[in-house]
């Protein structure tokens, strides 16, 4: 077990990220204490972590259930002006 310091891990984070990708148990300690372990994640897993089944990145969907879509949210330009009073959507700077 190679055991780093936060400086060390610093100033040679690329070799320890070697060590640990060649099976080496890799800590980082702050004050002597154990803090944190470099750990190998293998492409199948981090392809899965990162996925949804459907394809779509993982944090897709983290508020589906608090976030409703109501049924107008597709309407056209024309439909949703049509809702103001004067019929437009945008009022130029001149009828601000």
């Amino acid at each position: 077990m190679i055991v780093a310091n936060i400086h060390r891990a610093k100033t040679t984070l690329s070799k320890l990220i070697e060590q640990a990708e060649a099976g080496e148990e890799v800590v980082i300690a702050r004050n002597g204490k154990p803090v944190v372990r470099l750990t190998l994640i293998l492409a199948e897993a981090a392809g899965n972590a990162t996925r949804r089944s459907d394809g779509l990145p993982a944090w897709m969907g983290s508020f589906s259930d608090k976030i409703w879509i109501g049924p107008g949210f597709a309407a056209s330009d024309a439909e949703v002006a049509a809702a103001f009073d004067d019929g437009k959507l945008f009022p130029t700077d001149a009828e601000g």
